[in-house]
């Protein structure tokens, strides 16, 4: 059976290939898009959503906006990387309107009516609306199958703050809510992403498949290197969300292990750490599957195969 899904994002550039790639296979079944904020306001992440799934001629997806800033601080986007003019000519109007329900209540709506264990959550940006569902109906977090969250970080520690990873680090009261909830979640971490690296021949793969999915890809992560390079060196190529999506499609391409990660929200120098007892030192019990290693061979080879199948 083709699993169900709900994406939970903030686009930017490389939750465009995650959702490019969802579109791109018959073993999901996508129920919808949730924009939340984070890489880009609200406005930004929901309308490139939806121009997304125009690019991909699928616009009869439904989107929907959730929520507009994290729960407990302002909002700090990273628009210096994902507001770039070439988004904005490799990506189409949007063809379809925004969903006039909030995208929290479609999460708990969705959620209920569904049996339990029947949709995988796939978080690709700051948790805040699966946190703020699970704060208005705590019992949808018991008909999660799965929670999959590209976000945080144990040896590579942060992106963002020296300890912090940026979709922790943006909500890291919504990650500790979440992380608190019973859901079972698996982390696809900057440890497993920065493994992740879209190479030039690996970025030609792509532009080579002649349709103009390939070749919008190869302008995100051409596009997402360069925004970093001067900060990250190598490191500005790896690509982080695509790979909540292939691990659906391919866990065997994955390793890790079961866990119990803490979030810190207090502390000013270390607020998004996402704590890990790799040791278990302390005691606390297992509440996620933490990722380390992944097959980056495997992994490229599945996203140019799977993209040549769209426009």
């Amino acid at each position: 059976m083709r699993r169900r899904i709900i994406i939970d994002t903030d686009p930017g550039l490389d939750d465009a290939v995650a959702i490019l790639l969802t579109l791109a296979v018959d073993e999901l079944e996508l129920l919808g898009i949730v924009a939340v904020a984070g890489n880009l306001p609200l406005a930004q992440t929901e309308r490139n959503a939806r121009r997304i799934c125009a690019l991909a001629a699928r616009p009869e997806l439904p989107v929907y906006a959730g929520c507009a800033r994290p729960l407990m601080h302002r909002l700090v986007t990273a628009e210096h990387i994902h507001n770039d003019p070439r988004l904005d000519a490799v990506l189409p109007d949007a063809a379809s309107p925004l969903q006039s329900q909030h995208g929290v209540d479609f999460l708990i709506e969705t959620l209920r009516s569904a049996e339990a264990g029947a949709i995988t959550l796939c978080a690709l940006g700051p948790l805040t609306n699966i946190a703020m569902a699970c704060l208005k109906v705590p019992e949808v977090a018991g008909k999660i199958r799965e929670l999959v969250v590209m976000g945080g970080a144990c040896f590579e520690l942060g992106n963002v703050t020296p300890a912090a990873e940026f979709n922790i680090h943006l909500d890291p009261h919504a990650a500790a809510i979440v992380f608190d909830s019973g859901i079972p979640i698996t982390m696809i971490p900057l440890d497993v992403t920065h493994q992740v690296l879209s190479t030039p021949p690996r970025i030609a793969a792509l532009r080579a498949l002649g349709n103009r999915c390939g070749a919008a890809v190869a302008v995100f992560l051409t596009t997402f290197e360069e925004k970093r390079r001067a900060r990250f060196g190598t490191r500005a190529m790896a690509l982080h969300d695509p790979s909540v999506i292939a691990y659906l499609l391919q866990p065997a391409l994955y390793q890790g292990r079961e866990v119990n990660v803490a979030i810190e929200t207090q502390s000013p120098l270390t607020a998004g750490m996402t704590v890990v007892d790799w040791w278990n030192v302390t005691g606390r019990p297992v509440n996620a599957r933490f990722m380390t290693k992944v097959d980056a061979n495997g992994f490229y080879e599945l996203l140019t195969e799977k993209l040549a199948s769209l426009p």
